[in-house]
């Protein structure tokens, strides 16, 4: 186990990286749309191999430090395994929009992350005196297991990746929503009555009174402002997830391999929208607390509406129009009138909202 043996087996390593490094430049390009799309359960199974090929990287280290011949064997089978896995990898992108793509690169990117610390890894414990270093590789080899795991989870359609997207952006809209439904009025002055010592503040406390007081003083005026907002967030999130539930009708579209350009377009634009809403959420959370910013707030639910809009005629280009979102937007509709009329901002809101309402027919 000396220099000389360390220096091949290095030399070995850095050769593997550098063509993985290579593959990954040439993989950086999308594949040409007119080549077979991969199916997303053979990049699974071929992540299955790579587990098992993980797998017999640690059992090389459960006992006496192996020989450099079978490290060298069993660093190129390692490393075949994910070449393989990176060609395959890259042909279910044919046909991928942006938020697939990004969903299938970040999958990728883990594997490969995990495989080269735990090459790495093992090459520099070859030699060492250090035991605590090789004690590391059963964590190693588990984070690599993680990876190819959690290949089963990555979206493999365009409506999938989509879908999940958008709900994301919904808990983050439910979150402000929540926040929004703990604002409350100011308390009744207590005058010059003398304070209860309960209600004396602990000056050994760690807490900070001001925070404890923060959105529990609006005025009456603030308060209904707040809880005309809130129903509004409160409706624009049934809207959103009735426009999840219109997106999911059109898999089968999508699996029929009839999707066009257009088609992953406008869900694309979708969820960009989708996800601009969710931006005007957070900043009507923000507006809410005193004094409030009432000039953010007029123009927050005019985004709100545009971005609906749009949505909707998005959505009809689609053909994904359903009954219960028609319902969901007239329910908004009525929740940005009211708010509107409170802020001066009715006539405007009502213009951009012009064609929000959707048939029954």
């Amino acid at each position: 186990m000396g220099k000389v043996e360390r220096e091949r087996l290095n030399r070995a390593l850095i050769e593997h990286l550098n063509t993985i490094h290579e593959t990954l430049q040439v993989l950086d390009h999308s594949p040409a749309p007119s080549l077979k799309r991969t199916n997303w359960k053979d990049v699974i199974q071929v992540g299955e191999q790579i587990s098992k090929q993980a797998t017999n990287v640690g059992m090389l280290w459960s006992g006496e430090t192996p020989e450099v011949e079978v490290l060298e064997e069993n660093m190129s089978a390692f490393f075949n395994a994910l070449q393989g896995f990176l060609l395959l990898a890259h042909g279910s992108i044919v046909g991928a929009g942006p938020t697939l793509s990004a969903s299938i690169h970040a999958s990728i990117k883990q594997v490969v992350d995990s495989s080269f610390v735990l090459m790495k890894d093992t090459i520099a414990t070859y030699g060492s005196h250090n035991k605590s270093q090789k004690n590391t590789i059963p964590q190693l080899v588990g984070t690599v297991w993680e990876a190819c795991s959690a290949l089963k989870k990555t979206p493999s359609t365009n409506i999938t990746a989509i879908g999940r997207a958008l709900t994301q952006s919904a808990v983050s809209m439910k979150d402000v929503l929540r926040e929004m439904k703990e604002l409350k009025p100011s308390s009744p002055d207590l005058g010059d009555e003398e304070v209860p010592g309960e209600l004396e503040p602990n000056l050994d406390d760690n807490d900070d009174p001001f925070m404890e007081d923060l959105g529990n003083d609006l005025s009456p005026e603030e308060m209904k402002v707040a809880q005309l907002t809130t129903n509004l967030v409160s409706e624009t999130l049934v809207v959103v997830k009735e426009l999840i539930r219109s997106i999911t009708g059109l898999v089968k579209l999508e699996a029929s391999g009839n999707s066009s350009d257009a088609f992953i377009g406008s869900l694309e634009r979708l969820l960009k929208l989708s996800q601009g809403v969710g931006l005007q959420i957070d900043e009507l959370g923000a507006s809410l607390y005193p004094p409030q910013e009432i000039s953010l707030i007029r123009a927050s639910v005019e985004v709100i509406s545009s971005n609906i809009n749009e949505m909707t005629m998005e959505l009809e280009n689609l053909n994904g129009l359903t009954e219960d979102y028609g319902k969901a937007c007239n329910g908004l509709r009525i929740s940005l009138t009211r708010l509107a009329s409170v802020l001066g901002t009715a006539d405007l809101v009502m213009q951009k909202m012009g064609s929000l309402a959707v048939s029954d027919d």
